[in-house]
């Protein structure tokens, strides 16, 4: 159901990436990995993050994609022929803007973070807090340091200049590259590899994408113990609580009335409505099955009827 709402935003053409469809292929694949101990899943997590963008340099070339052709969302029209569904098959585990060889191990992490941690507790979520800070300052500075200080910059302008000379003519050649490449690593250059995906921000994009990947189930409330902290954090929590149906009206308004609007006045639009909108809609069905936003709700029920009829399949095959 959530691949079905991915293929038919994305073909709306809305000017965002749809992660949606890659969202259903990371569910389905971490299925199995559920089952694994908090340890165990931890070290899967921890071996899989720096193994994806390496995945994704070595295969790229297999399927025909060295320096291009990366960054694509998968598509309904994609659909309608059999070569059209193995690109889609392609795009969403490796060429895609979302795939899953490069984004996959980073749910891994997620799901033994939540093993390891409970968010809702203040020390968890400030050690939490902590550690994420300082991985990202390692990442981040371990690659600017490589960059800049021992001289890998000049290699991978070297390598731009080969195959990629079209960048050459941008301001920073190396994250325009990137960029362009969105999560898909371009089998180029081991240094392209290792920097991963910097992306230039996207005001129009973003939103809707941090958005749908926070939990729709149920908000955690930062602050909570006190009651300023939790009024004022309470419009961020409902909005995250209803991040799904908020991502499709985001798709949607991009799609129509707001086509091509890229600034952060309009970044600024979108997220004031959408706290209101999120904020009132939860006020008014606040004692229904609905409170949890019209798109979650109706995932839900399609959840519900889908696990019945597969059930009832099995029970009747016995």
């Amino acid at each position: 159901m959530l691949a079905v709402l991915g293929l038919f935003l994305a073909s709306l053409r809305p000017g965002i990436q749809v992660i949606l469809a890659f969202f259903a292929v990371y569910f389905l694949a971490s299925e199995p990995f559920t089952r694994l101990s908090a340890p165990v899943l931890t070290a899967v997590a921890g071996v899989s993050v720096p193994a994806g963008p390496l995945r994704s340099f070595l295969l790229g070339p297999v399927f025909g994609y060295g320096s291009s052709g990366r960054g694509l969302v998968p598509q309904a029209a994609d659909l309608a022929s059999w070569s059209g569904l193995g690109t889609v098959v392609c795009e969403l585990l490796l060429t895609g803007a979302y795939p899953l060889a490069t984004y996959f191990p980073y749910v891994l992490a997620g799901m033994a973070l939540a093993r390891l941690f409970d968010v809702r507790e203040r020390a968890a979520a400030r050690r939490m807090a902590g550690w994420g800070t300082a991985a990202a300052v390692a990442g981040y500075g371990s690659a600017w340091l490589a960059s800049h200080v021992f001289g890998s910059r000049q290699r991978l302008l070297e390598a731009i200049a080969l195959h990629h000379p079209e960048a050459l003519a941008a301001a920073d050649p190396v994250r325009e590259v990137l960029s362009g490449q969105f999560g898909a690593v371009p089998s180029t250059s081991w240094g392209l590899a290792a920097g991963g995906r910097s992306v230039q921000p996207d005001p129009a994009g973003d939103p809707g994408q941090r958005g749908g990947g926070m939990r729709p189930d149920r908000p955690v409330r930062p602050g909570s113990r006190h009651r300023l902290g939790a009024r004022l954090l309470w419009p961020l929590a409902v909005l995250g609580a209803m991040a799904l149906s908020a991502y499709v009206l985001h798709a949607l308004v991009l799609a129509g009335p707001a086509h091509g609007a890229a600034s952060w006045s309009a970044w600024l639009v979108f997220s004031g409505t959408a706290l209101a909108l999120t904020w009132a809609w939860q006020r008014i069905w606040a004692d229904s099955p609905l409170r949890r936003g019209p798109v979650e709700h109706a995932l839900r029920l399609a959840t519900r009827a889908g696990s019945r009829t597969l059930l009832g399949g099995s029970g009747r095959g016995r």
